[in-house]
């Protein structure tokens, strides 16, 4: 992990008794990077913040910029356990580096099309380099009900739009509509290129998956 500086912000809660499992993570995490390819030169801030994370999880990350994020874990959470020892943690941080990794290319966007497929390519980047199954919440709603309601081209090309409402749920949207439908622009997309070098899974222009979406019928062309 030679590429990868983890602090240790203790200020708000010690992690001393979980430091041995999480550098194991973090390293498991590294190794499957390098597998693929280069690991970017990171700083990762890890902090314990009792009730600040994905209640689901016990813990949740955060990208702030191309050589930096966060992981925030909750011990006391009683999920944390299982996300630290069944591999949860390990694909949050490909997650985040993921996101790091695209903030030094293409960038995380600013339009709800553009944070969709950072999303749904930083999930998909997941499943490609551990081999695992999607997260609860990129299969939160089903491919067959995302195809009965499209979202509207003009919908994604908007910069006013609610994070919150559309990945979190906070709204009149269905929670973690927006990982769901990323991740399925994203897939299908992928599906429909076959093989590709490891940089597309990084750099991928994301009006060329919009631009699938609409051909798959998972975004509706508004006149």
């Amino acid at each position: 992990m030679e590429k990868w500086t983890l602090h240790w912000l203790e200020a708000s809660g010690s992690l001393a008794e979980f430091r041995r499992e999480l550098v194991d993570e973090f390293d498991a995490a590294y190794e499957a990077i390098a597998r693929r390819m280069p690991p970017p030169r990171l700083d990762v801030l890890i902090q314990r913040l009792p009730g600040e994370t994905i209640p689901e999880m016990g813990l949740v990350g955060r990208a702030y910029r191309s050589s930096m994020f966060t992981m925030t874990l909750d011990p006391d959470n009683p999920n944390f356990f299982s996300s630290l020892r069944t591999g949860a943690l390990r694909r949050h941080v490909v997650h985040e580096v993921h996101h790091c990794l695209r903030m030094g290319g293409p960038g995380y966007g600013w339009t709800l099309g553009e944070a969709l497929v950072s999303e749904g390519l930083a999930g998909q980047f997941v499943r490609h380099v551990l081999g695992t199954e999607p997260e609860p919440w990129e299969h939160a709603i089903a491919s067959a009900d995302l195809l009965r309601s499209p979202v509207g081209l003009q919908t994604l090309e908007s910069r006013y739009y609610d994070h919150n409402e559309w990945f979190f749920g906070f709204g009149d949207k269905p929670k973690w509509l927006g990982y769901s439908l990323g991740y399925q622009m994203v897939g299908r997309w992928f599906a429909s290129r076959g093989e590709t070098d490891i940089s597309t899974w990084v750099n991928a222009s994301a009006a060329d998956i919009m631009a699938s979406a609409l051909e798959e019928g998972l975004v509706l062309a508004e006149s």
